[in-house]
């Protein structure tokens, strides 16, 4: 008869665990730990917003850290600008660096008052699409808001949920919120 030989991983080769809280579980039990880090766009909107709350319960009950980010455009660059904002373009550039930096410590002031550990970072002079699909590559899991946009305003107003989502290489958690909501 001929003997089966089991062949267990190394330390090293085996998933990270997490223990769970028996409080919180009932019974302790071991589970894949597989989203350590979770990536959490946000534009300050009320959309953002239902995403980082939705996005913060996964990440407490993972036991995640959470990283929020804020793409900022500088309108000068976007071609946004008219000549008419020209003379203003210094302070309206400030006033979108201080609503950004409102917007992370919102979002922040949220993952502390649930428990969860929270960093925020901003990014200037880059495309949302661009800045989050570069920050995500040194996180597990990207959770964001979408619109849920159709017909004339997807079009007119495009979707950085589905330009992300498209250039994603780790996983993606969409939010959705109707345009009727936020």
């Amino acid at each position: 008869m001929a003997r089966t030989r089991v062949i267990r991983p190394t330390l090293e080769e085996r998933p990270p665990r997490l223990q769970l809280d028996r409080a919180e579980r009932g019974a302790a039990r071991e589970v894949p730990f597989m989203y350590r880090r979770i990536l959490m766009p946000t534009d300050g909107s009320a959309c953002a917003m239902h995403a980082i709350h939705e996005g913060l319960q996964l990440a407490k009950q993972l036991g995640s850290e959470v990283t929020f980010l804020y793409a900022l455009e500088n309108p000068l660059t976007t071609g946004t600008a008219t000549p008419e904002s020209l003379p203003y373009s210094a302070q309206l550039w400030e006033d979108l660096k201080q609503t950004a930096d409102e917007a992370l410590r919102d979002a922040v002031a949220a993952a502390e008052a649930m428990g969860v550990s929270a960093t925020a970072k901003r990014v200037d002079n880059q495309a949302p699409v661009a800045a989050i699909a570069a920050v995500a590559e040194d996180h597990d899991m990207v959770v964001m808001g979408t619109h849920g946009r159709r017909g004339f305003n997807r079009w007119m107003f495009g979707s950085v949920a589905e330009g992300a989502l498209r250039r994603a290489t780790k996983p993606f958690l969409l939010v959705r919120m109707d345009e009727s909501e936020g």
